[in-house]
């Protein structure tokens, strides 16, 4: 009956004018003496949980939950695995993840509970403290081998947000021979996911070159996403784009995993230096090298101005025409995936040109290239001004995609972007393929900050 009357003057202090020092200060103490309760006061507070018109409302009951703490985990545990439904799943999931207890060992019963819900909320709870959950990772190792797909990946993520204390625990769990195989196989994305390749031990970067070299092998260029600035230059010199870069430490890749570090760096590597610690140097492609990144020092300079592509425009057009001084001819391309940004330059024995850029057309330079003719630009407009005036707005929509259909279907130009410019020009990489010739081994370097930095986390399709 007290706990009940507690619960009950809680909520009718809850409906009370919340400036009023006196009530405000009533409601705590009531909430206090609620929580002293302990385990007894939790059968109710889980009722109050499911219920959506109690006395104290469901957010109510979960955080007086959780500061009951660990007499509340494994009821709260039995409440996730019998939720009748999605909203008291989640209800429950939010009183178990964040209870105030001094240490994430409590959770320990719960790693084994049969429901799989309830192993996967063990893992939310610990990625919840982040770096402050390394000290126990080490409980979440049986659920990297759970034969749930979610709990297995919940489980990772957390281990991901321990940080780099984790890492040992890591590569003794890749030592460990007799272990499940599940779990090595995910000790090893985690590895990579946080430290990075330099985080693997001598017997795994073995073990990661001997499987690159065996699909290196045979491999058949696949078509890229672009989505980030490129260099295009006419050489399978592979030594001299490295030097004309100030790039070291080449690593031998697959281009699929050439392709998929110039995605992460360009979208989610971590880390303040984290987009401009590698490049992705191609192998021949149809007698192309294809340079994906900007090199530290530009990328820093352009971070100042928030040039689109990592470069500014002023240092695009330096970079294309010095290095059109080694190679005879250089070409920079730029895509973003986020929005319609697009340019391009070309330079020819240390002259710029050629150079545009959607969000500036102003300031291109030279005449147009014949890899973009012979359409409209693509900050021109198809039809001239004036054109649908008189027009009702709906009939002026049906006729351009109407038109845009047509096109389509007869093959007529459109506006190009970088990537079709790339394509009569040099290479596109979004038209790789089995078509594409293939002369040498895709590379991945080191720039400036990653010779300092290394390379930064992130676990990469091989």
């Amino acid at each position: 009956m007290e706990i009940q009357r507690l619960i009950g003057l809680i909520g009718l202090l809850g409906g009370q004018d919340g400036t009023d020092p006196r009530v405000t200060s009533a409601r705590e103490s009531a909430r206090s003496a609620l929580v002293a309760r302990g385990g007894a006061a939790v059968p109710l507070l889980l009722a109050e949980l499911r219920e959506d018109d109690g006395p104290l409302g469901w957010s109510e009951a979960a955080f007086l939950l959780r500061r009951i703490g660990e007499p509340a985990l494994m009821p709260l545990a039995d409440a996730i695995a019998a939720a009748p439904s999605p909203s008291a799943v989640r209800r429950a999931r939010f009183a178990f993840i964040g209870l105030e207890v001094p240490c994430l060992a409590a959770y320990a019963p719960a790693v084994c509970h049969p429901h799989p819900w309830v192993r996967e909320s063990v893992a939310y709870a610990f990625q919840a403290r982040g770096t402050g959950a390394a000290d126990e990772a080490h409980r979440l190792v049986p659920l990297l081998a759970d034969p749930v797909e979610a709990v297995r990946r919940g489980a990772m993520w957390a281990l991901k947000g321990a940080g780099e204390g984790v890492l040992p625990l890591l590569r003794g769990l890749r030592r460990e021979r007799g272990g499940p195989g599940a779990s090595r196989r995910a000790a090893l994305e985690v590895l990579a996911s946080v430290g990075g390749p330099q985080a693997l031990d001598s017997a795994d970067r073995a073990a990661l070159r001997r499987l690159i070299r065996i699909r290196a092998g045979g491999e058949v260029p696949e078509p890229m996403a672009p989505c980030g600035p490129w260099f295009a230059l006419p050489t399978g010199d592979q030594e001299a784009v490295l030097d004309a870069f100030g790039l070291s430490h080449p690593e031998p890749v697959t281009m699929r995993l050439g392709a998929a570090a110039w995605r992460h760096d360009r979208h989610t590597a971590p880390g303040r230096h984290g987009r401009c610690s590698r490049i992705y140097v191609s192998p021949e492609l149809d007698g192309w090298t294809l340079v994906f990144g900007v090199p530290s020092p530009h990328a820093h300079r352009a971070a100042a101005t928030a040039a689109p592509g990592g470069l500014s425009p002023a240092g695009v057009r330096r970079w294309c025409a010095e290095l059109s001084r080694r190679f005879g001819t250089a070409h920079w391309y730029g895509m973003r995936c986020t929005d319609d940004w697009t340019a391009w330059c070309f330079a020819e024995d240390g002259r710029v040109v050629r150079a545009y850029d959607v969000f500036d057309p102003a300031q291109a330079s030279g005449d147009r290239h014949p890899a973009e003719l012979p359409g409209p630009l693509p900050h021109e407009e198809e039809f001239p001004p004036g054109s649908f005036d008189g027009i009702a707005e709906a009939d002026a929509t049906a006729f351009l995609a109407s038109f845009a259909d047509v096109r389509r279907d007869l093959g007529m130009p459109g506006a190009p972007s970088a990537a079709e410019v790339a394509g009569r020009a040099s290479v596109d990489p979004a038209s790789l393929g089995p078509q594409t010739k293939i002369t040498g081994q895709a590379l991945l370097a080191l720039t400036a900050c990653g010779r300092s930095y290394g390379h930064p986390g992130g676990a990469l399709r091989v």
